[in-house]
């Protein structure tokens, strides 16, 4: 997708669907505005009249009546804009929630080597929350200030053209100039604000997955007070934003108190010149209250335009980091399900690839060349820093190499019409199962999947005999972390979600790391055996099950220095009889 389509993706998509919404939330709006400037006016009125002291009680009879019609239809209409405004700004943050979830989860190696956790953190919780302040807070009250405004200069341009235009003034002070000024002010001091916050995401997210580093070493009250340093910028910047603020407010009310005033010389003059009637005097004098009000509530919107612009570009640089596949080019209200039609036969080309971290580091992969045709079994063994997780990296597209070139099918990963993740599914060291039933953990995978294929991935991963013997089968809870079942009933249920997926690629990254010699001899099995027709590519210490990989890869220092069948390795590498040898758990374990 081009830049230049990208543009408000997270704005105008939403825009038709929910217009009649915004016109109903926009036009609640102004009736309680309205309602509320009603109240205040027939309340001005009926004391002025009571004190006239009216020569019968019907003449004061309708204004009290008005007076409680405005009251009660204040309330009320203010509940139904607010009620409106929350589900339709919801709704839209949910589907903003959902695309970002799309987007990011088929790509998620791709995007955790350009952006940190912290930063995933910051637009999940912060800047997918402006954009839904953006609707409740700025533009739908904005609106109905902008449609007030028009009202009450025609309004008083029927009975003073001068007057109008001096209150049109007043009120476009507060509207358009005020914010601009504020807008100016503030922005630099906005954008602070938003980078401290951010350190202080990615700092949080440290502090969750490393507190038992910084605790083992003894250093925590380092880490706090670093924290704390950090902390201690982003409420300074706070403290200058809110130092402005009240400032402005002061301001604000300094205009609405001139704009009072001059409705007081103005009324007066009018009554005075028979104009309008006496009891109009402290009706329109008391208007002015809830209209000010209004108006002084939205001269802060534009403060916050900022940070809803700082929003929009860092979701829009994920858009553009992201290789978008045909399952997410849409509309926001038309999401699929399935996952995109897969290929049935792959094959995977290494050509003399090479790649480094950064300039100054050494090469972690060297020179490296591999021919994977669709069936083809390869693990791909070595020392821990041999350059085995790059290797797989670069596999699954999170990384580019350096030099050299990965295909798939004669084509370059990063030229191919979907992400070569679509074709390929991982099952790790510590696959994570949620909080809930067997049967939704397996569908994460595939939605679209039914009963029977369902049930056949279940089967294919030997889990069927264990999920009858259960009382729920597959709708058993698995409890957080799926800490219900076994290391090895884990395993079988993160092999059936990615058979589920039916891609022709499976990426075996230490899944078998932690288990006891006959569950990692069972568990093997069951994988061999389910995954057969499939390229199995297989990182692994151990050499338990190793004679059934058809390629066998030994990485040292990022290079290749064993390659071949497990036969043709103990015949000519003595180092690889003496790690079998030491590493072949007993059979009768």
């Amino acid at each position: 997708m081009k830049p230049d389509t990208m543009k408000e993706r997270w704005l105008s998509p939403y825009l038709r669907p929910f217009f009649g919404s915004f016109l109903l939330i926009v036009g609640l709006g102004v009736c309680t505005l309205a309602a509320a400037a009603a109240l205040t006016f027939t309340s001005g009125y009926l004391i002025s009249k009571a004190a006239l002291r009216p020569e019968n009680i019907l003449m004061v009879y309708v204004p009290i009546v008005a007076v409680r019609t405005f009251g009660i239809s204040k309330a009320v209409l203010h509940y139904v804009e607010r009620l409106a405004g929350h589900h339709t700004a919801l709704r839209i943050l949910s589907l903003m929630r959902v695309r970002l979830y799309r987007m990011v989860e088929p790509h998620a190696l791709n995007f955790f080597t350009k952006f940190k956790t912290g930063d995933l953190l910051g637009i999940l919780s912060d800047d997918i929350e402006q954009l839904q302040h953006l609707y409740l807070r700025t533009l739908f009250p904005s609106a109905a200030a902008l449609i007030l405004y028009g009202v009450i200069t025609v309004a008083l341009g029927t009975m003073d053209i001068s007057f109008a235009f001096l209150i049109a003034i007043y009120l476009g002070s507060l509207l358009y100039i005020m914010p601009l000024i504020s807008l100016l002010l503030t922005k630099k001091r906005q954008n602070q604000l938003q980078h401290h916050r951010g350190l202080l995401y990615q700092k949080l997210t440290d502090a969750i997955m490393g507190m038992a580093d910084w605790t083992g070493s003894g250093r925590q009250k380092d880490f706090i007070e670093s924290y704390e340093a950090d902390e201690r910028r982003a409420a300074e910047a706070d403290q200058a934003l809110r130092r402005w603020e009240r400032w402005r407010t002061l301001l604000g009310q300094w205009i609405a108190g001139i704009a009072l005033l001059s409705v007081v010389i103005w009324a007066n003059s009018q009554v005075s010149g028979q104009h309008i009637p006496v009891t109009w005097l402290a009706a329109l004098v008391l208007v002015v209250y809830p209209i000010m009000d209004i108006f002084l509530s939205v001269m802060s919107a534009a403060d916050k335009l900022p940070q809803y612009k700082n929003a929009l570009v860092r979701l829009q640089a994920i858009d553009k980091s992201m290789l978008l596949s045909s399952d997410y080019n849409q509309d926001a209200t038309q999401l699929k399900d399935g996952l995109p039609a897969s290929l049935d036969y792959i094959h995977i080309q290494l050509d003399n690839i090479s790649f480094q971290y950064d300039q100054a580091a050494s090469w972690t992969v060297k020179k490296l060349s591999l021919d994977i045709p669709q069936g083809k079994k390869i693990a791909v063994i070595g020392r821990s820093g041999a350059g085995k997780s790059t290797l797989l990296k670069l596999l699954l597209g999170a990384l580019q190499p350096s030099t050299g070139m990965i295909s798939v099918n004669g084509i370059k990963i990063n030229s191919l019409d979907q992400p070569v993740q679509q074709y390929i599914a991982v099952l790790n060291q510590n696959p994570y199962l949620f909080d809930t039933t067997v049967a939704n953990n397996i569908r994460l995978s595939n939605r679209a999947a039914n009963e029977k294929q369902l049930q056949q991935a279940m089967e294919q991963a030997q889990l069927t005999r264990l999920l009858q013997g259960l009382p729920l089968a597959e709708q058993t809870m698995m409890h957080e972390a799926g800490k219900r079942f076994s290391g090895g009933e884990r395993q079988r249920v993160a092999l059936a979600r990615i058979l589920l997926q039916q891609r022709p690629v499976v990426l075996l990254d230490e899944p078998t790391l932690g288990l006891d010699p006959r569950t990692e001899r069972e568990l093997l099995s069951t994988l061999f055996q389910a995954l057969e027709g499939k390229t199995i590519i297989w990182v692994t210490h151990h050499l338990v099950g190793i004679e059934q990989m058809d390629e066998i890869v030994c990485m040292d220092d990022g290079e290749i220095v064993m390659r071949g069948t497990h036969q043709q390795l103990l015949q000519s590498y003595p180092r690889y009889r003496k790690l079998y040898a030491l590493d072949k758990p007993p059979m009768h374990a």
